[in-house]
């Protein structure tokens, strides 16, 4: 029993952490080795966040990093380019709840009804570039979206996960 249970909860578990709510691809140039990057350095031009969620951005990318045995140098083998954005997004949803009934229905003659509801918000992404520091090609960039960026809260919360996810694809596995 004990063995059936364990299970189920191992089957649950894969299944939540596998549905995330970002939206996380990434892509590399085939020719780069990324076994020979071993040093990187942060240029954050284009990352326009307030204060406090640009640290959160930077100190779990630095974090994934060094993770990932990539050290911070002044001449390195990798210039890292961190932009962020956000858009606008308006969802419609339509609910026909009712539909037309004719004589002999349920209910006799009747109409339906249709219900129209739309809701914005603002949705958040970052872009991570990975450029060879040598030859100033870009080769690789992982790309995440999906941050709530109208609750600050979530946005405490989802900005690490992101980064966390964006990083989970470098090195690339090639095939």
């Amino acid at each position: 029993m004990k063995k059936y249970i364990f299970i189920l909860l191992a089957t649950a578990t894969l299944g939540l952490t596998s549905c995330s709510p970002f939206n996380v691809r990434s892509d590399y140039a085939d020719t780069a080795n990324f076994t020979s990057y071993k040093t990187y350095k942060l240029r954050i031009d284009d990352l326009k966040l307030n204060d406090i969620d640009k640290d959160r951005v930077l100190n779990e990318l630095s974090r994934q990093l060094q993770s990932k045995g990539l050290q911070s140098g002044e001449n390195p083998d990798l210039i890292i380019n961190v932009k962020a954005n956000h858009k606008k997004i308006t969802d419609i949803t339509n609910n026909s709840p009712y539909g037309m009934y004719g004589w002999g229905g349920p209910f006799g003659w009747g109409v339906g009804m249709s219900r129209t509801w739309t809701s914005n918000y603002n949705e958040g992404a970052i872009i991570v570039d990975f450029v060879d520091a040598r030859t100033n090609k870009l080769v690789w960039q992982g790309i995440g979206s999906g941050i709530s960026v109208d609750s600050p809260k979530a946005k405490q919360r989802q900005i690490p996960e992101i980064m966390a996810e964006i990083m989970k694809n470098y090195p690339p596995q090639k095939k």
